[in-house]
């Protein structure tokens, strides 16, 4: 799981999981700007199959048997077919017949690299689902008709069999596929970290990835602290369509799910979502204080603070000035055991902070924090 250094921006002292293999360089890079620290840990990879002798021969039989339809599900995909066929001197024979099919998008994206490589479609989906896109195709009937659909790492045969059932001729030609995460270890970290709340999101772009970390949780022992987490709100769950969210929405969870179905649009909905701070900052006598997944926010300054602090600080925040005992700030506590471990985190906490008198302690009952409120005894 590689890890970013941040920068001063909207975002600091958050921190973000992103789990995606594919343009993870893009949103990684976009995040850190608005000064996040990134934690990377692809849960899968793209395997491309470029080389692949089963790609050259599927495209050499779509040049001898020409489609009829033409169905294009994913951008990459797409360019990969084309650059495959390129790499083999079968280019130019490839597009001249798909220029004499009926190309079908499975939405923008996938239009886009449609067009890029000169060619036109003849529809696209606006919900950005292969299921519009075969409705669509078996409204206009597709009876008698050869249709190659281009598949996408998490490719629904029974989609295809559903215009096999209403009397098309259907071939899958697999471009690429999902490979295992290129290093688990990492992952199971990620997953740890999400589900203590040592990040304030977790962003995917892909339903497959989404799956494999809900996966790679059950294997290791981490499915409900993952699931708690990610119901309480306390995590962040962004997921760049609605797509993606589906493994997440079929599990009763509520996902953040752009308006527009894109990485631009992903990356504000979270940023704004982040740095909407009312729910966990506070006036104090020293400045804004906002507490983040893995440290907080004084005066617009960042402070790291490890898991027991952060659990302690964050208890105060919530207590808005009034007093916290220490049996309460026990129970925030992972692994403590008696008051004592209290006491020692206070000590920590204030060493972290830099200014002590923030957490202020009042005698037989516990501690509260200097805040700037009117009717708040010093």
């Amino acid at each position: 799981m590689s890890v970013s250094t941040a920068r001063p921006g909207p975002l600091s002292g958050c921190t973000i999981a992103v789990t995606a293999h594919r343009r993870a360089d893009d949103l990684i890079a976009a995040f850190e700007r608005r000064g996040a620290k990134v934690l990377h840990a692809p849960t899968l990879q793209i395997v491309p199959v470029a080389d692949d002798h089963a790609l050259l021969e599927a495209t050499r039989r779509v040049i001898a048997n020409p489609p009829d339809d033409v169905v294009v599900t994913t951008a990459v995909g797409f360019r990969g077919w084309i650059e495959a066929a390129d790499s083999a001197g079968l280019a130019a024979d490839l597009l001249g017949t798909l220029e004499q099919s009926r190309i079908l998008a499975r939405g923008p994206k996938a239009r886009g690299a449609i067009r890029a490589a000169g060619l036109v479609e003849h529809w696209s989906a606006r919900s950005e689902t292969t299921v519009e896109v075969v409705d669509w195709l078996r409204d206009q009937g597709v009876s008698g008709r050869k249709i190659v659909v281009q598949l996408h790492g998490l490719s629904d045969p029974a989609l295809q069999d559903s215009l096999r059932t209403a009397g098309a001729s259907v071939r899958g030609l697999e471009v690429y596929r999902w490979g295992p995460a290129p290093d688990p270890a990492l992952v199971e970290r990620m997953i740890g970290q999400i589900g203590t709340g040592a990040v304030d999101a977790v962003v995917h772009t892909s339903a497959p990835g989404a799956q494999a970390m809900l996966d790679s949780a059950a294997l290791t022992g981490q499915y409900d602290a993952l699931i708690a987490a990610l119901k309480s709100g306390r995590v962040l769950n962004a997921c760049v369509g609605p797509v993606t969210a589906g493994p997440f929405v079929n599990l009763g969870l509520e996902p953040l799910v752009p308006d527009r179905f894109r990485l631009g649009a992903l990356i504000r909905i979270v940023t704004d979502r982040l740095t909407d701070d009312n729910a966990r900052s506070i006036e104090t006598e020293h400045g804004q204080l906002v507490i983040r997944g893995g440290a907080a926010v004084l005066d617009g300054v960042v402070l790291p603070l490890g898991p027991g602090p952060r659990a302690v600080l964050a208890a105060l925040v919530a207590a808005g000035g009034d007093v916290v005992s220490r049996p309460e700030l026990l129970a925030v506590l992972p692994g403590a055991e008696d008051v004592h471990a209290v006491e020692v985190t206070v000590n920590r906490l204030r060493t972290a902070i830099g200014k002590p008198e923030l957490v202020r302690t009042v005698v037989r009952r516990g501690y509260r924090l200097a805040v700037e409120a009117a009717g708040v005894p010093s």
